[in-house]
């Protein structure tokens, strides 16, 4: 087995105390986010039926034919992005999962991104 950091063992044990607390319903869907050192993701995720409704991450096509630079606006983006395509489902409330990080830089950003396209929570 292959060494861990510690940081990122912190930071799944946070992922586990926040998952005992949260979980997405039909209704009101949980916002999952996960950021590695480029890219940033967002999933909506249906806990009771097991399923994703939505994503998108910087590695989609919508992205890559974009011009933006820096993380923190790409991540911005990808939250809009998220939105329109969650509206588009029929989602427009959901929990938020900042999965373990901090809500500060590309986390708040991405999830600034998501309530200007319209997703309450």
């Amino acid at each position: 087995m292959a060494k861990t950091n510690p940081k990122t063992i912190a930071r799944l044990k946070r992922v586990k105390r926040i998952r005992k607390k949260i979980s997405g319903t039909p209704e009101r869907p949980r916002l999952r986010v996960f950021k590695s050192s480029r890219h940033i993701y967002g999933q909506i995720i249906d806990d009771v039926a097991g399923n994703t409704l939505a994503a998108m991450s910087t590695m989609n096509s919508v992205m890559k034919d974009s011009d933006i630079k820096g993380k923190t606006a790409k991540a911005h983006k990808v939250g809009m992005f998220l939105a329109e395509l969650a509206k588009t489902k029929g989602v427009t409330e959901v929990i938020f999962d900042r999965g373990g990080y901090l809500y500060h830089g590309r986390i708040k950003a991405f999830s600034d991104g998501a309530r200007e396209g319209g997703l309450v929570f």
